[in-house]
């Protein structure tokens, strides 16, 4: 079973957190670039073409207009939908061959309880897509502290939309010896309106900056984050 939240986010914050760990001078290591981070974003490694069935029938024509578009064109296409206007949105995807167990966790998932991981990763991801340094060397203790609240905050006004599931076909093997196995990719749809998001947001970052002392450059950086935080969230 393997568990994918879009907006997607990889391992990349705790390598910084133990890269950078102990060190007294800040060097200039930049983060990588937007389009590494567009990549990762928009890379569910889902192709069209490998799916046998899905929770409507076993044609593609069947799924849900925003999964469509997902699979197409990642979550920002999903957000640009008429549907949704003036709304974030958050998709959670696990996949496995047992599709009861995935069943459970897509009915069971909670826009109160589980909403937090992803609304954390993907402001996690914010922040250090808009470091010029590693963050916890951008940011000091603040980028520390505003991701523990983020993980910790209760989202008021998040909405479960939709779940949905397809099974597809993967290829396992090499060129002389080809496998075939069947999975499951199920996906929740959350959304949650953009001024609450935004309010929630803009207060964990007020506690989360009083709650340390940066440096000067670093208070320059956190500034410049609040300033800019949703151009690009």
């Amino acid at each position: 079973m393997k568990i994918r939240f879009f907006s997607p986010f990889f391992p990349l914050c705790v390598i910084i957190l133990f890269s950078c760990a102990g060190q007294k001078k800040t060097a200039f290591i930049p983060v990588p670039p937007n389009e590494y981070f567009e990549t990762e974003k928009n890379n569910n490694n889902i192709n069209p073409d490998n799916i046998i069935e899905t929770k409507g029938g076993v044609s593609v024509r069947n799924l849900p207009g925003w999964l469509s578009v997902f699979i197409n064109g990642g979550i920002e296409e999903v957000e640009r939908m008429s549907a949704y206007y003036g709304k974030y949105l958050f998709i959670g995807s696990n996949e496995g061959v047992n599709f009861t167990a995935m069943n459970i966790w897509a009915n069971n998932f909670s826009a109160v309880r589980d909403f937090s991981i992803l609304a954390a990763e993907r402001i996690e991801r914010r922040m250090i897509s808009g470091a010029y340094l590693y963050p916890d060397n951008e940011y000091g203790l603040f980028f520390e502290t505003m991701v523990k609240k983020a993980y910790s905050a209760v989202y008021k006004g998040a909405v479960k939309e939709d779940t949905y599931w397809i099974k597809m076909k993967v290829r396992q093997g090499n060129d002389n010896m080809e496998a075939y196995t069947e999975i499951y990719n199920f996906f929740v749809l959350i959304s949650i309106d953009k001024m609450t998001m935004q309010a929630i947001i803009s207060d964990l970052i007020t506690e989360s900056l009083s709650a340390v002392t940066p440096t000067a450059e670093q208070r320059d950086s956190i500034n410049r984050l609040r300033q800019n935080f949703f151009l690009r969230f």
